[in-house]
């Protein structure tokens, strides 16, 4: 049995996914980020930096209950502990690394900071919100360009780095991104939405999502000073 501390986002939805496809069996424990429920002692003591997901494998690698946090990581590890979803051929698995690496660095937090400036900004700041919608639609292109070239995202297999990068994907407007501009992503994207697996994995929480605007407390617990007082 897995817990899992999540909240349902991408970075959340990448673990969802992940735990479906496996049919691992786990527990859903809803951590409320616009409630501040991140920066409560419990969540720290399984996630340091205060961000969902977190886990707890109750059947770690040595039968004790093992503790691990970081969404990527977290696939990794699953991966590792069914052997799915991470090829054993070293190119093929280089390549996964590869494509993790590039949705880590770059798809996640760019694509974020489009979501935030276009979307959650108390201020219009046009050369922010013109920098993350061209980098945005900079990335969209890195992807659709390899997805020409290959059925999957990493390699000629469905894995990991699908997982990780779909979630990201799944509302470009919020991103300036038209997708019908990027039609290898659209292709792909749509593939795996249509998994039952993903269907699944995607309503996870998804009736705590919010509708609508923050309030001010949500506004000052995501994006105010609540994310930097000392712990």
């Amino acid at each position: 049995m897995i817990d899992l501390y999540t909240w349902p986002t991408p970075n959340g939805h990448k673990v969802h996914i992940m735990l479906e496809e496996c049919k691992l069996e786990y527990r859903v424990h809803a951590v409320d980020i616009g409630a501040g429920e991140q920066f409560k002692p419990e969540f720290l003591a399984l996630s340091p930096n205060n961000k969902i997901p977190a886990m707890v494998d109750q059947q770690g690698p040595d039968g004790k209950p093992f503790v691990l946090a970081e969404s990527g990581a977290m696939l990794f590890y699953l991966a590792s502990k069914t052997g799915k979803f991470l090829p054993k051929d070293m190119k093929k698995r280089w390549q996964v690394m590869q494509w993790m690496m590039t949705q880590m660095g770059h798809v996640g937090p760019m694509l974020g900071q489009a979501h935030h400036f276009l979307g959650y900004a108390p201020e219009k700041i046009e050369y922010a919100m013109n920098r993350y919608k061209n980098e945005a639609n900079r990335l969209y292109g890195v992807l659709d360009r390899q997805l020409a070239k290959s059925e999957w995202l990493a390699c000629d297999e469905y894995t990991i780095a699908d997982m990780a990068t779909m979630p990201w994907l799944r509302a470009p407007e919020r991103q300036g991104v038209n997708i019908d501009d990027y039609p290898n992503v659209k292709r792909w994207r749509d593939k795996i939405a249509a998994r039952p697996a993903v269907a699944k994995a995607v309503q996870v929480l998804a009736d705590r999502r919010r509708q609508g605007p923050h309030t001010d407390k949500e506004r000052e617990v995501l994006f105010g000073t609540a994310q930097y007082a000392k712990r």
